[in-house]
């Protein structure tokens, strides 16, 4: 058996908060345009290299914009050598809420491992954004504060009146003792791919979710920290393979996205609702599933598709 191994990511929290003239006019997920308009601005504030796509650029290894929005593998990468990006150092988490503002807004950034040196350009590129307007009808927000917020859910000013202040180093994520039972719950659509087709509630089991789980928390610990996750992946894909949810009450969420790049709506349909897991004889997997309560999974992680939140039932194994 596979011994018990704890993907070493560190992830910081970052909370932006917003101010705007009238009611706040978004998306129920409003991941897209935020994402969008980050691109945008990341990409005028620091390209020294105009009309020319990342992948054929010089700079592109060195690039704030390409490293954290386009991600392109190093030429000596071992891993993902037949793909032109790597998964970006970052999610957008937004409250479930957001439709309960009035001109106060707030979302979460988390970075992962070196991907937190490039805190100081997303401020700047999220304050630019805010200002040019979001979403469909270009409302206004207006960056006024940014919080570090550490493990335990502690908040610290960390941008206040265009004054920056050193962030933090980031807390390990504390993995709790692993309890009898949990509730895995999708509060955003979870799109999972296998043989180039979206899984639907009907396909959805614990191997596509847990394979892609594990491959996705690989790809960060590769691409953006020191220290690559070692573990036998293909003994806990296989295990994987053999595991069953219990009680999956789980629907197929539909909407659509603008895409600006393609001139086109894009589905970004996913599965939402509940699964439960006896953890019994499963322990192995348990560091993965609550990590990735910060990592996402499947597509579209960075503009907040993917997030889950686990709910632990029962006294610890």
């Amino acid at each position: 058996m596979t011994p018990l191994v704890q993907p070493n990511i560190s992830v910081k929290t970052f909370r932006f908060y917003f101010k705007t003239e009238s009611q706040i006019r978004l998306p129920a997920f409003p991941g897209s345009a935020w994402r969008g308009a980050l691109g945008h601005a990341l990409k005028k504030t620091v390209c020294v290299v105009r009309n020319q796509p990342c992948n054929a650029c010089l700079l592109k290894n060195a690039c704030a914009y390409s490293i954290v929005f386009e991600t392109p593998p190093p030429s000596n990468a071992q891993k993902m050598r037949k793909y032109t990006a790597a998964p970006h150092p970052f999610v957008l988490k937004f409250p479930t809420n957001h439709g309960d503002f009035n001109t106060d807004y707030h979302f979460d950034v988390l970075l992962f491992g070196n991907g937190q040196r490039y805190l100081p350009y997303l401020i700047h590129a999220f304050k630019t954004a805010g200002q040019t307007g979001i979403g469909g009808h270009r409302q206004v927000f207006n960056l006024h504060q940014v919080d570090d917020i550490n493990s335990t859910g502690q908040a610290s000013a960390l941008y206040h009146n265009d004054e920056l202040n050193p962030a933090l180093p980031a807390d390990p994520i504390e993995l709790p003792e692993v309890p009898q039972q949990i509730k895995i719950t999708f509060v955003t659509p979870l799109r999972l791919v296998q043989e180039s087709q979206l899984i639907t509630e009907t396909e959805f089991d614990f191997g596509v979710f847990f394979s892609t789980l594990l491959r996705r928390q690989s790809m960060l610990s590769y691409f953006h920290t020191d220290t690559p996750l070692e573990t036998d992946f293909a003994d806990l894909t296989q295990h994987a393979k053999t595991v069953h949810f219990e009680n999956p009450q789980l629907e197929w969420f539909d909407w659509t996205r603008y895409s600006s790049r393609q001139t086109a709506e894009i589905n970004m349909g996913g599965l939402v609702g509940s699964v439960t897991l006896r953890l019994h004889d499963l322990e192995v997997f348990w560091p993965y599933l609550w990590l990735g309560q910060w990592t996402q999974v499947g597509k579209g992680t960075s503009m907040g598709m993917g997030a889950y939140t686990i709910e632990t039932m029962g006294e610890s194994l």
